[in-house]
């Protein structure tokens, strides 16, 4: 049997994010989850070489690596619209499953076991494990508000303000460790890297 689901999730690097908002930088959602996955990463090293934590970091990043594979048949619905009131968010959240039901049909059963727990959105997850995925996903976006503010992009000062407030509220001293030694650099030029 043939499997496409692979041929799917190569397409989201057609899917954009950030609809809403007027760009400097295009980004897609492949670049994202690639982007997600590298801070999730960089989270769990943080966690267990500088907290002595025990986070199981290949886990977590395999959780990133695919964390909206569905938005391949659903598109990146903006946050201000999924979150405009409950019924929508339920609704978004009915059709995500129903999405991910399509992307896992596509798996062979054989494999379809290591993806099932990373894709299905109704299976429960580690609520601590997520956390590590969230706190990456907030900061790609504080990054690329960083980036869009550093182009001279003022769209993205409001959006900052809010993912900024989502940061303190997730009080994670692994992102605080990340914003205070690893993120200022992200705002240099080239040259002031050097």
């Amino acid at each position: 049997m043939e499997s496409h689901f692979f041929a799917y999730m190569y397409r989201l690097r057609y899917i954009e994010r950030w609809s809403l908002m007027r760009n400097v930088v295009k980004e897609n959602v492949a670049e994202h989850s690639f982007h997600v996955a590298l801070l999730t990463h960089v989270l769990c090293t943080i966690a267990n070489e500088v907290y002595g934590r025990s986070v199981p970091t290949d886990r977590i990043v395999s959780m990133a690596l695919f964390h909206d594979a569905t938005e391949v048949f659903t598109g990146d619905i903006p946050t201000p619209v999924k979150h405009h009131n409950p019924k929508i968010l339920s609704n978004f959240r009915e059709i995500e499953h129903l999405a991910a039901e399509r992307s896992l049909d596509m798996i062979p059963d054989s494999l379809r076991g290591a993806y099932e727990t990373l894709i299905n959105t109704k299976l429960p997850q580690d609520a601590e494990l997520k956390k590590y995925l969230k706190g990456a996903d907030l900061l790609d976006a504080y990054l690329k508000c960083v980036t869009e503010l550093s182009a001279g992009n003022r769209e993205f000062a409001t959006a900052k303000k809010q993912i900024e407030a989502s940061i303190e509220e997730l009080n994670m001293p692994e992102v605080t460790y990340f914003l205070q030694h690893l993120a200022p650099s992200l705002e240099k030029t080239l040259d002031e890297l050097e």
